[in-house]
């Protein structure tokens, strides 16, 4: 069977249909969403194929949108039409039963059964070896810059497969949609298809090969690349050789300025960055990565805003951030800044309340009621005056009787259709992973 042949097969392309359903995404160029796929393919899927087979599928432009990065930059996205995306993720399907026995151990990225906690707990091993020369490689625009010819010549030496070649690069050369108009795509691999990511790895997987080769100890994640060595003198002469390499066998532009030599303790990879305690390193959420949780929240819980909305939504958004966040960062030691957050976060939480009860009747009826029902004992003449102080919000739920009454046990009771607040410590204890 030729490849182009197992990329089409009915069972190849029903599980790529099933895969971009999961994965959901907004629509392309083409407005086509994913609810229209099932139908689409039912009546098209016949002409579908035969264009591939005849080397005459033509994909449309990918639709470029942007998304914050952590460091306050915008990454740009590039969003195939959902027909696109189906071809994309059947194509991708086969070359990861290809090319992903063959890849490097110490690459974590877009592999399956490897995940970034993996890449770090690699990177504690490496650092608690003596390794703890650090050289942070940055390769400038990297998913921007990948050259076409380059990556066809690589994926040629284990695919030879001219329809599946063509094919290949009739993604990559579709072009870039962006305020109306088409822009031709010369060089680059736009992220946001299901395609790039295996295709990223199959391009940096002869850089991982190089440093095998030269016995070097590296952590990859996609573009993000670590090098652990014993000495300074040793980083700074392999980072101004494998700078040169790339540059002269890949085509890639190593940014000087980015690409560093570092302690564990100011590195920042994956969003972590690493502290000793005795003669153990352990890994830590970076400073940026805090900032940004606490702005997310911040904006969540903007006051008008959330006071506006059901607090069941409110509840739901904000566990599903902080959830979310401690989820990623959970094998890291952060204990400290969660116990602070949690009293930050119960703060913003009683404001929204109390600017959502508003009259001071209600407030001291709402009160009252909590009141009797935890046994609290605060008087009527203490929640009366709670209710009635001429405070503003914030300085009103700093008080002892809303800290005490609204406390994290009553704000974690699940109530109908709301959500118990999250506990941003307490979450993690339960999902804490123990770092080896």
């Amino acid at each position: 069977m030729e490849l182009i042949e197992e990329i089409l097969s009915q069972n190849n392309l029903k599980e790529a249909i099933r895969r971009v359903k999961i994965n959901k995404g907004a629509p392309g160029v083409d407005h086509r969403s994913i609810e229209e796929l099932d139908s689409y393919f039912k009546e098209h899927q016949a002409e579908i194929k035969q264009a591939i087979m005849q080397m005459k599928y033509r994909p449309q432009a990918v639709r470029r949108v942007y998304i914050p990065k952590a460091n306050g930059k915008k990454r740009p996205l590039g969003i195939p039409t959902v027909v696109d995306r189906v071809i994309q993720q059947a194509v991708a399907q086969v070359l990861i039963k290809i090319y992903d026995p063959t890849f490097s151990n110490h690459s974590y990225g877009f592999r399956p059964g490897r995940s970034a906690h993996d890449g770090i707990k690699q990177v504690l091993e490496y650092l608690n070896s003596s390794y703890q020369w650090v050289i942070d490689l940055d390769i400038e625009k990297y998913f921007d810059t990948v050259n076409h010819d380059k990556l066809i010549s690589i994926v040629r030496e284990q695919v030879n497969d001219k329809t599946t070649l063509h094919l290949i690069r009739s993604f990559l050369k579709a072009g870039i949609m962006e305020d109306g108009l088409i822009k031709p795509s010369q060089i680059g691999v736009p992220q946001g298809g299901p395609l790039s990511p295996i295709l990223s790895n199959i391009y940096l997987d002869k850089f991982d090969k190089e440093l095998e080769a030269r016995e070097l100890h590296f952590v990859r994640y996609a573009d993000d690349c670590n090098i652990f060595v014993r000495s300074e003198m040793a980083a700074n002469r392999v980072m101004k050789s494998v700078s040169s390499w790339l540059e002269r066998k890949l085509f890639l532009k190593v940014n000087a300025t980015k690409t560093k030599v570092v302690r564990p303790s100011k590195s920042n990879f994956l969003g972590f960055t690493f502290w000793k305690t005795g003669e153990k390193w352990q890994c830590k959420p970076s400073d940026d990565r805090k900032i940004k949780l606490q702005a997310k929240i911040k904006l969540l819980l903007e006051r008008r805003k959330a006071a506006a909305q059901p607090l069941s939504l409110v509840f739901t958004k904000v566990n599903q951030v902080v959830s979310g966040w401690i989820n990623y960062f959970r094998i890291g030691s952060m204990n400290t800044f969660l116990k602070e957050l949690g009293q930050w976060l119960r703060h913003k939480i009683r404001v929204v309340i109390i600017k959502q009860w508003k009259i001071p009747k209600r407030i001291y009826i709402n009160l009252m009621r909590i009141n009797k029902a935890f046994k609290c004992n605060f008087s009527e003449e203490d929640i009366h005056k709670t209710a009635n102080t001429r405070l503003g919000w914030y300085r009103r739920a700093t008080g002892n009787v809303i800290n005490y009454l609204l406390s994290p046990k009553v704000l974690e009771i699940k109530k109908a259709d709301r959500p118990g607040l999250v506990d941003p410590l307490e979450y993690y204890k339960t999902r804490k992973i123990i770092q080896m």
